[in-house]
């Protein structure tokens, strides 16, 4: 196996089963790879906050959340991308205008991850943490990413249309659009994380299984997808692996490890 380079993971669907853990075999081969001299990274639409649990047990060497809105490095910040207070209330405004009033809407910022939901969705997800609820009629803080649940392809075409100054994504898992500056991505992130170590993208290895993920697979040394990743994903991989619930990473890795 390599000894150098960096090992890059998103967590849902990827990293994570779909009960939200990560399993004792794959932290077991992650140890195996940082022994041999791997850096371990982790690439998420997440913000930091809402990843907080995996983080602990995975001590990254590399943080990119908030779909390449943050980086971190070690446990330095070493790039942020955020929209104003003001930019924030008017994106907000926004959404809402196209969506309707009562449309679900989660923001994060750098210390915390904001949402309205119907349904807390801690009752839904414990790995959701110390997400703070609010109304957001009188959100007054600069944001990294803004997400918005919308039914309706025109609604999402309109929102990103009128969001020109930003990069819009939809998730696979549900109808939520994520909303980050113009060029804010997880390959953008991985490029500025790249040069903050002094490796080159060859070095990377990098797994992912939605449409943010597509880029970031592509752009990396090599790309693998998840047995469990969209069919567009699996097209733009170099490999296609075991599923996030058959321990497909902890697979891999040992494989290398022979």
């Amino acid at each position: 196996m390599e000894t150098c380079g960096l090992l890059l993971f998103d967590l849902d669907g990827t990293l994570l089963r779909s009960d939200k853990r990560i399993t004792e075999r794959t932290l077991r081969a992650l140890d195996r790879c940082r022994e041999k001299g791997m850096m371990i990274g982790v690439s998420t639409s997440r913000g930091e906050k809402t990843a907080l649990s995996f983080i602990d047990a995975l001590r990254p060497d590399i943080l990119i959340a908030s779909g390449g809105a943050l980086i971190k490095r070690g446990g330095e910040y070493i790039y942020k991308a955020e929209f104003s207070a003001e930019r924030t209330r008017q994106m907000i405004g926004a959404a809402r205008s196209i969506c309707g009033m009562d449309c679900e809407i989660t923001i994060d910022t750098v210390d915390s991850h904001y949402w309205n939901y119907r349904i807390d969705p801690k009752e839904q997800d414990r790995s959701w943490g110390d997400s703070i609820y609010t109304d957001f009629r009188d959100f007054g803080q600069s944001s990294l990413k803004m997400c918005v649940e919308i039914f309706d392809d025109s609604q999402a075409r309109r929102l990103a249309e009128l969001l020109d100054d930003c990069d819009c994504i939809r998730f696979s898992d549900g109808y939520w659009y994520k909303f980050t500056r113009k060029g804010v991505t997880k390959e953008a992130a991985i490029l500025k994380a790249c040069a903050a170590c002094g490796i080159g993208l060859e070095e990377v290895t990098a797994f992912g299984d939605d449409y943010a993920d597509m880029g970031m697979l592509q752009l990396c040394g090599r790309g693998i997808a998840m047995g469990n990743a969209l069919d567009v994903v699996k097209e733009a991989a170099d490999l296609v692996i075991g599923s996030n619930d058959e321990d497909g990473i902890a697979v891999y890795l040992e494989s290398l490890m022979e």
